[in-house]
């Protein structure tokens, strides 16, 4: 069985997911950033990995999922939000909702990721009765987010990932 793990990175945090993962897989498994990945069909299992956009994925990461046709797939996504958030679930629901009929969803992961630098700045400028201004709450968000993923974020992936091999029959 020939597997993939591939991602698309802003800031490096779904790279350090998408590593962490890595890391469990048989050897012969593929990774790539989503923008090298190979064609999905060449592939039975593959673990995609997305930052969220907006209650989806990233705009790159969205032209190869929909790409995925008849294959076991297993998500994994980061966000600046809470992990256990409405808007956590809504955004993963957002891409499995992208997957063809034909897959088979193998398992998800979503862990919390710094908010890129340029985001929290231009949030800043923003004026306070903006519904996404930078207020105290939202600050205090951002520099939660400022720690993660880590270590433990990327343990609980690895965990997850075993689950879903086993699941494979790996």
């Amino acid at each position: 069985m020939k597997l993939l793990v591939t991602y698309s990175s802003r800031t490096g945090n779904t790279k350090r997911v998408a590593e962490a993962i890595f890391s469990v897989m048989p050897e012969g498994t593929d990774i790539f950033p989503v923008e090298e990945a190979p064609p999905p069909q060449e592939y039975a299992f593959i673990a995609f990995g997305f930052w969220v956009n907006k209650e989806t994925a990233d705009q790159t990461a969205q032209v190869y999922v929909k790409k995925i046709k008849d294959r076991q797939v297993a998500l994994f996504a980061t966000l600046g939000a809470e992990p256990d958030s409405v808007h956590a679930r809504r955004s993963m629901d957002n891409v499995i909702s992208m997957l063809a009929p034909g897959n088979e969803l193998m398992g998800e992961f979503i862990c919390q990721g710094k908010i890129d630098p340029k985001i929290t700045e231009a949030l800043a400028k923003l004026p306070p009765d903006h519904p996404h201004a930078l207020t105290p709450e939202r600050k205090a968000r951002h520099a939660k987010a400022a720690g993660h993923p880590n270590e433990q974020d990327l343990q609980n992936a690895r965990t997850v990932y075993r689950v879903i091999l086993r699941r494979l029959g790996i």
